[in-house]
């Protein structure tokens, strides 16, 4: 398959291994901050094939595991009401709140949906007109433009049983609280493609110049990790800290215009709270004024609702990249796929979720 293939073909693999062995002299750590670009590093064994100097830790980077158990605690609250159809992506039904998750609801009576996209569940207000249709908008800027066009079209529509329960995060803000907080040691960060595909790279320079770090965009496939690792390294090990980009032929210098004025008209930025990470500066989007009456927590009165997470659950240790997924007392014990403890061992992107799959052990 093209752009697919190639791009996990062991002729291409090969010598960028031999370039970084010899380009390796001192231990470097090297963090990703995407979900997906952890599983194919797992998947395909890359930290396994990297010269033992060269360390890779897992970040923040999965949006359903950074979603706070406040939010999920509102989805809760809502979804459980008679008359209104929740709508969710998949992964955010197993995710679980202080007391329950939204499947618990789905089993319990609950019409609790998955879709594809938030325009399914514009369609679906459409086609029940006396129903509330509510979408869980959750994820980084990757998902934001998706949920802004829904948000847009339901507007125009003059929908008056939408809403939105809106839990988006913005990347840029997260490096940075890493960074200051000093509580994992990182010397350079592999960005995510698809946030840059839409953003650009304008926002990480002012950070790799403050923290003096490298910030390489790179993709999914082990040829595209490769590269970002590859030059991640060089930089380092010749003293510059510079934002580049090793995904170019999908992620164009300045983003996407035209997602980026649709999210500046649709959603404005905001201080929100992460799982594991707690409150951080401008990291959120929430919706602007003129989108406010699709703000499901204000139409259900769910704002003020809080909750904690698990004391059995570490995972907020594993977003920081402080623990080791199988380094955690629960994992694969008290905490399986099956039966999770937190959002980590739920989603399809999570680091838990993703030990769990391709480096199974620790039942001790």
């Amino acid at each position: 398959m093209k752009f697919l293939d190639e791009y996990r073909d062991g002729a291409a693999v090969r010598p960028l291994l031999e370039t970084l062995r010899h380009r390796t002299t001192r231990p470097w750590t090297l963090m990703e901050v995407c979900g997906g670009q952890t599983h194919s590093i797992l998947r395909f064994g890359i930290d396994q094939l990297l010269p033992p100097a060269i360390r890779l830790i897992h970040g923040p980077g999965c949006p359903v595991c950074v979603t706070p158990v406040a939010c999920i605690d509102k989805a809760l609250a809502i979804a459980e009401r008679p008359g209104v159809i929740f709508c969710s992506f998949g992964d955010m039904l197993r995710v679980p709140g202080s007391r329950s998750d939204l499947l618990k609801v789905k089993s319990r009576g609950g019409d609790v949906r998955i879709v594809y996209s938030a325009l399914d569940a514009v369609q679906l207000a459409l086609r029940e007109p006396g129903r509330e249709v509510v979408f869980f908008a959750v994820g980084f800027e990757t998902t934001a433009p998706a949920n802004a066009l829904a948000a847009h079209e339901a507007r125009r529509l003059g929908l008056a049983n939408f809403s939105m329960l809106v839990s988006q995060v913005r990347v840029p803000p997260a490096l940075e609280l890493l960074l200051a907080s000093g509580a994992a040691r990182v010397d350079a960060f592999l960005a995510a493609g698809h946030v840059c595909a839409v953003m650009g790279t304008a926002e990480y320079l002012p950070i790799a110049a403050q923290h003096h770090v490298p910030i390489v965009v790179t993709g999914f496939e082990p040829v595209d990790l490769l590269r970002g690792i590859l030059e991640c390294v060089v930089q380092l090990e010749e003293g510059r800290a510079e934002v580049t980009n090793a995904y170019e032929r999908l992620v164009p210098p300045g983003g996407n215009p035209t997602a980026q004025a649709l999210l500046a008209e649709v959603f404005q930025v905001v201080d929100r709270t992460w799982r594991g990470l707690g409150l951080i500066p401008r990291s959120g989007l929430a919706l602007t004024a003129a989108y406010a009456h699709l703000d499901a927590e204000r139409r259900f009165g769910v704002s003020d609702l809080g909750g904690t997470d698990s004391p059995h659950c570490r995972s907020g240790e594993v977003l920081q990249g402080t623990l080791d997924p199988q380094n955690c007392p629960a994992y694969g014990t008290r905490c399986t796929p099956e039966h999770p403890l937190g959002a980590t061992m739920v989603s399809a992107e999570g680091a838990c979720a993703a030990h769990y799959r391709y480096r199974r052990p620790r039942e001790d």
